[in-house]
């Protein structure tokens, strides 16, 4: 029988004081363990981008990581990325209106990884062109959109963001 180790994660702003196996995987602690099912997991490997999440504002593939390695440290999921206004309701992030408004998503399956990949990116570079957001975006697989859509979307929501649309 494999002992649990207590971890201390702050996922989404939420302090999470937990036990888990050694060798439980981050994306499934996330799925199983808090019920953030926004987080996807695709290949199992790392290589198609869909598990991505912001560990301490950085993008990580979460499939590929454990969650002991998460102790201390904080994640964001896409469930972190809308939030609540005074008047309880959700307002959607400008990465989220954008890709709602320019079509950036078809089946969805792959749009949380590409929202978590894009936004440190683009709070970093608030004018890319879009060959630029082409390679930021190149770890992540999309197979019903052809990506230039979900490029149209990171590119209105740069406007957004900046205050420009």
């Amino acid at each position: 029988m494999v002992e649990s180790i207590p971890i201390s994660v702050m996922v989404n702003d939420q302090s999470h004081f937990v036990l888990v196996e050694p060798r439980r995987l981050l994306s499934d602690f996330l799925r199983h363990d808090l019920g953030l099912t926004g987080t996807h997991v695709g290949c199992e490997q790392g290589a198609c981008g869909a598990c991505t999440i912001l560990f301490d504002g950085h993008p990580v593939r979460s499939c590929i990581m454990l969650a002991v390695q998460a102790d201390g440290h904080g994640i964001q999921t896409i469930e972190g990325l809308a939030q609540v206004d005074s008047n309880g309701q959700l307002q959607l992030h400008p990465l989220q209106e954008a890709f709602w408004e320019a079509h950036g998503l078809q089946c969805g399956f792959c749009t949380p990884g590409f929202l978590m990949t894009l936004l440190p990116y683009l709070e970093e570079n608030p004018r890319p062109t879009d060959s630029e957001l082409r390679e930021a975006i190149s770890g992540n697989l999309c197979r019903c959109t052809g990506y230039q859509h979900i490029v149209d979307a990171a590119l209105l929501a740069a406007k957004m963001m900046s205050g420009e649309e």
